[in-house]
């Protein structure tokens, strides 16, 4: 059983920055890839970014990269996104989620991740 916190979240103004963090318990956190989706006001939960059991590979959507930015320290069994230069379009709830027993790769779909986060709440003012 892997559960998953995420902190960070808040208001921002367009162009500014936030870092979320996302704190797993369970000792399989170094041996599995980690995702953040979001979930926009309205719409359906989508990818983000991924990251590799390693942290040596990374996969972001394309509507984030050159500006999102995810990494974890397996020592403290967290990861985190470095959201830059965000627009208010990033609006949404961001979720954290470890992928199932055995799946230390990237993944961008939402069927791979077992566990999620309660999620945090980021709003980009324009």
């Amino acid at each position: 059983q892997v559960m998953l916190v995420e902190s960070g979240g808040g208001l921002v103004q367009a162009g500014g920055s936030l870092r979320l963090s996302c704190v797993a318990s369970g000792r399989t956190f170094s041996s599995r890839a980690m995702g953040w989706f979001r979930q926009p006001p309205g719409k359906e939960r989508e990818f983000v970014a991924t990251i590799s059991w390693s942290g040596g590979a990374t996969s972001y959507a394309d509507s984030v990269r050159g500006r999102f930015t995810i990494s974890r320290d397996n020592a403290k069994s967290t990861v985190y996104l470095q959201m830059n230069n965000t627009h208010p379009e990033d609006t949404a709830v961001y979720y954290c989620a470890a992928r199932r027993d055995g799946g230390g790769w990237i993944s961008g779909s939402r069927g791979d991740y077992a566990y999620w986060g309660q999620g945090t709440q980021v709003t980009v003012s324009s």
